[in-house]
């Protein structure tokens, strides 16, 4: 059955009993210029004192994610490096470390790839800083937007920091260049698509979903209380993790089929409208929300998902 694009909704009902709300930032929470939603942060204030809590989970490092919430950081849960490495209050919560002979092996085949003509680079990930060895700026201005921390070093294979994934950035297509040349990997790690133009090697217990799954337990919160949104495929675990999984618009074909529900775009403020929608929140501009139906485009991609597109489910009066 197609799925119907519920929008209006006109009897009272309360909200759902959400105490975690975790989103992936990229293609997601942020707009496809890197800016955080208008009332992200009255947002993010009301969520604190219904006592929910709020969760940024991205392939980012802890210390990118810590500097765009600074102001309202006290208390507030970071998933970075795509699960590898959670934080709270500047106390680690969990991690998960590679095994260094791995991470080299993931360089030396990085480097083979760039020596036969593909334009890439290697980000060797540590808890304490980034680590690489190309300097060109075109490369390290990719890198300085997830990478706070970085050190150009001559040998990344050296560093004294434990390694909690190897990020690869391809100018072009990771999914069809880098992705499969990391194949042999596979075997014995995740090899991650996150982005169009990163792929992120980890251990095959490291991910997302996982990191999402330990934090429930150590909180007492089970999956119906949660909601999670996500764009691509190192979201995938942690939409499983939730009742309340939502697709963006925008999102990776897979994971609008993997997510139980569908929100509007990055673009189109989906996160808060979301937010706004199940949690009766009310929006920044002072709106209680604006039409909620996706584009056509987005009803036809979705055809064939068995889910309802709801930001609260849809029920007779």
């Amino acid at each position: 059955m197609a799925p119907e694009f519920f929008i209006g909704d006109t009897c009272a009902a309360p909200p759902a009993d959400i105490r975690l709300v975790v989103t992936d930032m990229d293609g997601t929470l942020l707009d496809d210029d890197k800016r955080v939603p208008a009332g992200l942060w009255d947002a993010l204030a009301r969520l604190r004192e219904r006592g929910v809590l709020f969760s940024p989970a991205s392939g980012r490092q802890y210390a990118t994610l810590e500097r765009e919430f600074a102001e309202v950081a006290d208390g507030m849960v970071f998933i970075a490096e795509n699960g590898t490495y959670v934080v709270r209050d500047g106390e680690e919560l969990s991690s998960d470390p590679m095994d260094r002979a791995v991470a080299a092996g993931v360089v030396r085949a990085v480097r083979g790839l760039a020596a036969g003509g593909v334009d890439v680079g290697a980000v060797v990930c540590g808890k304490r800083s980034a680590y690489v060895e190309r300097s060109d700026e075109p490369f390290l201005a990719e890198v300085r937007r997830y990478y706070l921390r970085h050190e150009i070093v001559e040998d990344v294979t050296a560093v004294d920091d434990d390694v909690i994934k190897v990020a690869l950035f391809d100018f072009g297509s990771a999914e069809r260049t880098t992705a499969p040349a990391l194949a042999p990997f596979a075997d014995t790690h995740q090899v991650v698509v996150s982005g169009e133009h990163w792929v992120d090697v980890m251990n095959r217990t490291a991910n997302k979903g996982a990191a999402l799954r330990r934090l429930q337990r150590d909180l007492g919160i089970t999956p119906a209380q949660t909601m999670v949104f996500g764009d691509y495929l190192n979201d995938l675990e942690m939409l499983d993790a939730a009742d309340w999984s939502f697709a963006m618009a925008n999102a990776h074909p897979e994971v609008i089929r993997r997510a139980r529900h569908l929100a509007p775009s990055n673009n189109d403020n989906g996160v808060l409208r979301t937010l706004a929608r199940v949690l009766d929140l009310p929006l920044a501009d002072g709106g209680t929300d604006a039409a909620l139906a996706p584009p056509a485009a987005v009803a036809r991609l979705t055809r064939d998902l068995p889910t309802v597109w709801t930001a609260r489910p849809a029920r007779t009066c």
